[in-house]
């Protein structure tokens, strides 16, 4: 089993309740633990909201855990070729097509990633891009800010909540592997209508509930829990309520191919009965045969519409 982090202890928590329907009328689902970094000794426990099929953390850490529940060698924050090698260079030329789609129809001047974290989708975009665009990020995280900004990158720091950003001034907003991460959905998704330009698009990606691998490993060790990183996840029926619920118009919503949540969940199983550390490391973000293996596999399962993200295309009313 993995070592607990140095800086590891009993996190603070608190109650929650669906963002959604905001009820507790929710039943427990699956106790976990921080399988990835070991941040934390604590248990965490999932529940599924019995209205919508929203499922969260509950509770949850508090947003003063935030530093160390996301502990200095977090992936977000620095992936990088040097690191991920060829795992870099094909992700790359994927989403450099994923997000480049996001653009399509629309006449794109101004392009917001929320939760930019080191900047690797602004960065394709500038590389793949018009260079016209004019690209900005948002990030809660000085680590990830610091990263990004080394690109080259603009990031503004904070949540877009919070930040006094012009209305209206974008005509695409990003936010990848972002919704699952913050406390109050239905809250940044109203904020990121009031950035967009009338006709704007959202992209929003995000870990599909209503997928295989969920359904496998749902107990305790499915990837997509990431304790206690995770803090709300989405299957299509609740992903448009939370549309509707924000003034959005879904334009799209189908599922993307992804080996991440294969890979990790087999990844905490093995670490969970105690496997050796090589046999666990084979399974992880820097483990090419594993990644291109779980592709595979789970793009069967994509072909009916049960890949393990959500790829949503969300428009600002005109």
């Amino acid at each position: 089993m993995t070592t607990l982090h140095p800086r590891a202890g009993a996190l603070e928590l608190e109650r929650t309740r669906c963002c959604i329907c905001e009820t507790t009328d929710a039943d427990p689902i699956a106790v976990g633990e921080d399988f990835e970094y070991r941040t934390s000794a604590d248990s965490f426990l999932a529940v599924q909201c019995r209205r919508c099929g929203l499922v969260y953390l509950d509770p949850r850490p508090t947003t003063d855990e935030l530093p160390q529940i996301y502990p200095d060698n977090y992936h977000a924050f620095s992936f990088s070729e040097e690191r991920f090698g060829l795992v870099y260079k094909v992700r790359s030329r994927l989403e450099a097509r994923r997000v480049l789609a996001a653009t399509k129809g629309l006449d794109v001047r101004d392009i917001v990633d929320i939760g930019c974290g080191d900047g690797f989708h602004l960065d394709l975009l500038r590389s793949y891009g018009n260079p016209a665009w004019n690209l900005v990020g948002v990030d809660l995280d000085k680590r990830a800010i610091e990263a990004a900004r080394a690109r080259g990158i603009t990031v503004h720091e904070g949540t877009v909540e919070s930040l006094d950003l012009p209305a209206a001034s974008f005509d695409v907003a990003l936010m990848i592997q972002t919704i699952e991460h913050v406390s109050d959905p239905p809250a940044v998704l109203r904020a990121t209508r009031e950035l967009l330009r009338p006709g704007g698009r959202l992209l929003l990606v995000t870990d599909n509930t209503d997928s295989l691998d969920f359904r496998l490993f749902r107990r305790r060790h499915w990837g997509g829990y990431h304790f206690p990183r995770h803090w709300n996840l989405f299957n299509p029926s609740s992903m448009r309520a939370l549309a509707a619920k924000t003034g959005f118009e879904v334009e799209s919503l189908s599922t993307m191919v992804s080996p991440v949540n294969w890979t990790y969940s087999v990844r905490n199983l093995l670490d969970d009965w105690g496997a050796s550390r090589k046999v666990v490391d084979r399974f992880s973000l820097e483990a090419a045969p594993a990644l291109a293996a779980f592709t595979a596999f789970d793009a069967l399962h994509n072909l009916a519409g049960r890949g393990a993200l959500l790829r949503v295309f969300l428009r600002r009313p005109a």
